[in-house]
């Protein structure tokens, strides 16, 4: 039992040795969602807490990113996060792809799959009451009204 106390320690002692990139990507304010959005401070507050950290160029890594394996988790989600949805470079998507990745939004957030269960381990504050989600649906469904009508013309 000592010997695999310790072989444990020692791996994962070695594996600290393999921190994660945690530099995030130059911000660019005239991609970004809330910016071309003008979106109204109240709703810009909910995705900044809720969403930014995954979705975005703007992630705060929290004191435990610092500790492999948790770090890989970390990282592994951030990647996946920005690859579905970056709000940091939203004005790059064709408009079609906008009111994809709107109705994207609108559809995670009713079926209550985003933010992602392990996200509130370090973020209670990211947890979505039933008004913020009804915030966020209504004005995530006006962008891509928007966003389609604008399509249209």
């Amino acid at each position: 039992m000592k010997k695999i106390l310790v072989i444990i320690l020692v791996a994962f002692i070695i594996i600290q040795f393999f921190p994660i990139d945690k530099t995030n990507p130059a911000p660019t304010p005239g991609m970004d969602f809330l910016k071309i959005k003008n979106t109204p401070p109240e709703t810009a507050a909910i995705i900044n807490t809720s969403c930014y950290d995954c979705h975005s160029n703007e992630t705060r890594y929290p004191w435990y990113s610092n500790f492999s394996p948790v770090s890989w988790f970390l990282k592994n989600n951030i990647d996946e996060g920005r690859k579905h949805l970056n709000f940091s470079t939203f004005a790059t998507y064709e408009p079609k792809q906008q009111a994809h990745k709107l109705e994207e939004c609108i559809e995670m957030i009713e079926k209550k799959e985003m933010p992602l269960e392990s996200y509130f381990i370090g973020h209670q504050d990211a947890k979505l009451t039933d008004a913020q989600r009804k915030i966020l649906i209504d004005y995530f469904k006006r962008e891509k009204a928007e966003t389609e009508r604008k399509m249209s013309l």
